[in-house]
């Protein structure tokens, strides 16, 4: 079975992907990326003041990204929009509008639909961001497609390809909070559950949070890309959290030539909660944060005399560092990994990526726990 890499790979060999010739200079940043970025038109032959456009797409399918008998149709809406509108916060991008191709069963389409739709305006409010488009139809199971866009300011945007040897790693928030979040769900409160089930009860409900309703990380995203005091952008390279910090960071090293080295006890990992402590379960805080993924925080990359110049929260981001930027190795690469890994008792091993797949991962259950 192929991995995901392996089949976007082949699409992009298949496929045109760059323009022919001077008329191709429309397309400022294509494949390879969180977004691509248009160039901005003309109007009467003169150049319009419009930033270039940012757009990105995303897939949200029944069976694989949720379950409508157990996700409520609010949450499923919400987080819908929410998760595509994270690649325009990678790339330092103000979100403006989106485009929802949306396939329904025939019993789907009154309560549940309503349902979708509410949660669907929540994250549309919070965003600033209008439909503009789209497509429906019928199907067996619930399939959609969330296309957004923006327009980044004249700096330019974020991209993956930017980290030179000696840049700082940063990451916001928590990782691993919406795994956990996830498995309490599969699992149930006490860790044993065969059916998935959301919990009742307020003390649940603040664990589920991260993985229902995601904080996409807008401001920090815009911040780092100019949006601050000094006017320029501060951060070399950035993704969001989406896959797994071992898959998302290995992205950023794999774009711009290079390998990482982070340590465990910098990570800031989601904490266990005493009733599940209690009950016994396996689950690894920092398993959970180096492969979990759909934290939808931002991962990004700052060069050391910048460093002074972030602060520890934007937008109630917390900001941790976690490694730094190191040369290409060519050892790492022998054991398919860009990554090492210091880990609590010092020593340093390969962390190959071992996130989000959905070619060879079912509901984003996490793999095997590294110490």
């Amino acid at each position: 079975m192929r991995s995901e890499t392996e089949i976007i790979e082949r699409i992009w060999q298949v496929l045109p992907t760059q323009p022919a010739g001077r008329a191709g200079d429309w397309l400022r940043l294509g494949v390879g990326d969180d977004a691509a970025v248009i160039r901005a038109g003309t109007s009467a032959g003169r150049h319009t003041t419009a930033s270039d456009w940012v757009l990105s797409t995303d897939a949200y399918l029944e069976g694989v990204h949720f379950l409508p008998d157990v996700h409520s149709p609010d949450d499923i809406g919400y987080k819908a929009l929410a998760r595509a509108t994270s690649d325009l916060a990678a790339m330092g991008t103000a979100p403006r509008f989106f485009l929802l191709t949306l396939a329904l069963p025939s019993d789907r389409t009154e309560k549940w639909l309503n349902g979708f739709l509410k949660g669907m305006a929540r994250a549309a409010r919070k965003f600033g961001m209008v439909l503009v488009g789209g497509d429906t139809s019928r199907f067996r199971s619930i399939t959609m497609t969330v296309t957004v866009g923006g327009w980044s300011p004249n700096h330019g945007v974020l991209t993956r390809g930017g980290a030179m040897p000696g840049d700082l790693i940063y990451v916001s928030g928590t990782l691993g909070a919406a795994q956990l979040g996830l498995e309490i769900i599969l699992r149930g409160p006490d860790g044993k559950s065969k059916s998935p089930r959301t919990p009742a009860g307020s003390q649940w409900g603040k664990l589920l949070q991260p993985h229902l309703r995601p904080n996409i990380q807008v401001e920090l995203g815009r911040w780092l890309a100019g949006q601050n005091p000094s006017k320029k952008p501060l951060a070399t390279a950035a993704i969001d959290t989406s896959d797994g910090l071992s898959t998302d960071l290995n992205h950023i090293c794999e774009a711009s030539g290079v390998s990482a080295r982070i340590w465990a006890t910098k990570i800031p990992r989601v904490q266990l909660p005493k009733a599940l402590q209690r009950r016994g379960t396996k689950l690894d805080p920092l398993n959970l944060a180096l492969h979990g993924g759909e934290d939808y925080q931002l991962l990004f990359t700052v060069p050391p005399k910048a460093a002074s110049k972030l602060p520890q929260s934007i937008g109630g981001a917390q900001i941790t560092q976690i490694g730094v930027i190191e040369p290409r190795s060519k050892a790492l690469r022998k054991v398919n990994s860009r990554i090492k890994l210091v880990g609590f008792n010092g020593t340093t091993t390969p962390l190959p990526p071992q996130g989000w797949d959905p070619f060879s991962t079912a509901m984003r259950t996490p793999k095997k726990s590294i110490t």
